[in-house]
Formats: C-alpha cells, structure tokens, sequence
C-alpha cells in the first residue's frame, strides 16, 4: 500500500555512505594541504610538491562525491550542506595561505573569499522560497579556481609562469565577480516569485 500512496518515493539514504566519505576526506586533507603549504614558509620544494598533490586529490574527490551521489540516488541534506562547506574550506585555505607567504594579493584573498561566504549565506537565507542550485557559470568559477590556485601552489619561477598564473587567477576573479551577481538576481527573483 505505502508503494501505491508514495509512487515517486525513493528510499532515503543515511549519512554513512561513500559519497559523504569523499566529502568529509576533503575535511581532513585541508589541514594537510594547509601545513605542506606553508611550511618553511612556503619555501621547501618538496613540500610544496605534496601541497599541490594534495590539493588535485581534494578536488577529485569533489567531483567524485557528487557524481557518486547522482549515480547511485545517496544524495543527503548532510552531503547537500557539507560539499559546498568543504569546498569553500578547501579553496579558503589556498587563497589564504598564498596570501600569508605574500605570493598573492590580500584583496584578492578578500575579494574571492567574501563573494563565496556572502553568496552561501544568501542561499541559506533564501531557503524558505527554494533551492537555488549550483549554475553552470558555477562549476566554471570552481574549475578556474583550482587551476589559478594550483598554479600558484606549484613552486615553478620566471616570468612566463608569473604571466600565466596572472591570467588565470584574473579569469578566476572575474567569472567569481560575475556567478556572484547572478546569484544575487536569482535570489531576488526567487524572493518576487515566492511573494506573488
């Protein structure tokens, strides 16, 4: 009978599974990353080396966990509200680290970090008139993110690395800028929706 009353229901997945195990992994790598990062202060090669690995393998289990969780039907509240967490906690060590050893300016730290947190306390005050998913420009944001970041992170000198790095955590910046305000429109819009 509870299959004829609830057609589309789905059994629900618990908190323990794989996919949620990659997410809180990411958790415990970013106090990892952070370490090899700065120590010495960002000046031992080999360590730096390890940051970058560790850094890729973080993000990989990004799109691990998320894929894992589509494929298999295990998405969770939990998974839901702790993968963006742990990606934001991941990248914030990063921006913020470079910023430490001086590698990269502080208003970018400031900048990029501020439009994340800010965006993500939008979308929990925004909750209550609905969901607003990750876009596509999103994913763009994130990607170029961790290629600007592993670029700084490898320690690789001389003035053509310094052009591209330049580059890529320009565009970063930028499509950061722009997802942000297109969020912002979505929230409002959402907001209006929810209100007529």
């Amino acid at each position: 009978m509870s299959d004829l009353r609830r057609p589309h229901s789905q059994p629900s997945a618990g908190v323990w599974n794989v996919a949620n195990a990659f997410t809180i992994l990411r958790f415990l790598l970013v106090p990892v990353f952070g370490w090899l990062l700065l120590r010495d202060g960002g000046a031992d090669d080999v360590s730096r080396l390890a940051a970058f690995v560790t850094f890729g393998l973080a993000m990989a289990t990004d799109r691990a966990d998320g894929e894992l969780a589509r494929r298999r039907g295990i998405i969770t509240d939990f998974g839901k509200i702790a993968d963006p967490i742990a990606d934001k906690a991941l990248t914030g060590m990063a921006f913020v680290g470079l910023s430490i050893l001086g590698e990269l300016p502080w208003w970018v730290t400031v900048v990029v970090l501020g439009r994340e947190w800010g965006i993500t306390a939008m979308r929990f005050a925004v909750i209550r008139y609905g969901v607003m998913p990750a876009s596509r420009g999103g994913k763009v944001k994130t990607t170029l993110q961790a290629l600007a970041l592993g670029f700084f992170i490898l320690p690789i000198g001389g003035a053509v690395w310094q052009v591209v790095e330049t580059a890529t955590m320009s565009a970063a910046v930028a499509v950061t800028l722009v997802t942000g305000a297109d969020y912002v429109l979505q929230a409002i819009r959402l907001r209006r929706r929810a209100a007529s």
